[in-house]
């Protein structure tokens, strides 16, 4: 068994966006120090509720103080500023069911690339993956054909397509998850820890040995005398 990053993330989640990209865009770097990344949808809602965890959103400071940590880590990542939707949060029952049946159906190309696209209709365009019609939209956008459309949407309402999110939430929970974006990580001498949030990755790095450059303050041109 080699080093692992498992990465746990849910739409409502603007953290989990700027964590997806960040994982995405290294994966090949990491991969040549023999780490492997793996992207599971999961229900925050269901991990909030297990935790006894209550979201950001719902305590006036941390929302408020949430709106420039959230423009701060966009401008880091180096994406557009994200707004949350009027209908925020949304229940995202339907929409994961649906990543997750893609996930086990699909290649992990067509997977992550549709379910990337699920916080651009959350954030950017302000639509409700709540709504079956919103969701077959997405999925024409990504170029499922109607078979396609018509197979993912039953299979996401059937037993078995419920439990299956079911099973992976509760995989999270029972891995300490209490929020999003939620990460399991394994390194080559087999030892595992769980990881949160976006700002993590330095010491996700040196649990997993993979050499990185930290940040550091460049000096200036002014006096340096104290």
């Amino acid at each position: 068994m080699g080093a692992k990053i498992e990465a746990y993330f849910d739409c409502p989640s603007p953290y989990s966006f700027f964590a997806f990209q960040y994982l995405l865009e290294n994966r090949e770097l990491l991969a040549s120090h023999g780490v492997d990344v793996d992207i599971f949808p999961v229900f925050l809602g269901g991990i909030n509720a297990g935790s006894g965890n209550t979201p950001p959103w719902t305590n006036p400071a941390k929302a408020k103080y949430g709106q420039y940590d959230r423009q701060r880590a966009a401008k880091y990542f180096g994406v557009k500023d994200m707004t949350p939707p009027p209908f925020f949060p949304p229940l995202t029952i339907l929409p994961q069911r649906v990543a997750t049946h893609i996930k086990a159906h699909y290649p992990r190309d067509r997977f992550e690339r549709t379910f990337l696209l699920y916080w651009t209709y959350m954030f950017f365009r302000h639509v409700d993956l709540s709504k079956p019609e919103n969701v077959i939209a997405l999925l024409r956008e990504e170029k499922y054909s109607d078979a396609e459309i018509e197979s993912i949407m039953s299979a996401a309402q059937s037993a078995e397509g419920k439990a299956a999110l079911t099973a992976r939430t509760k995989e999270a929970l029972d891995r300490g998850a209490f929020g999003a974006p939620w990460f399991w990580v394994r390194n080559a001498e087999g030892k595992e820890e769980p990881f949160f949030g976006s700002d993590r990755w330095h010491y996700m790095w040196e649990f997993l040995g993979v050499p990185f450059r930290d940040l550091e303050i460049v000096k200036g041109k002014g006096d340096a005398k104290l």
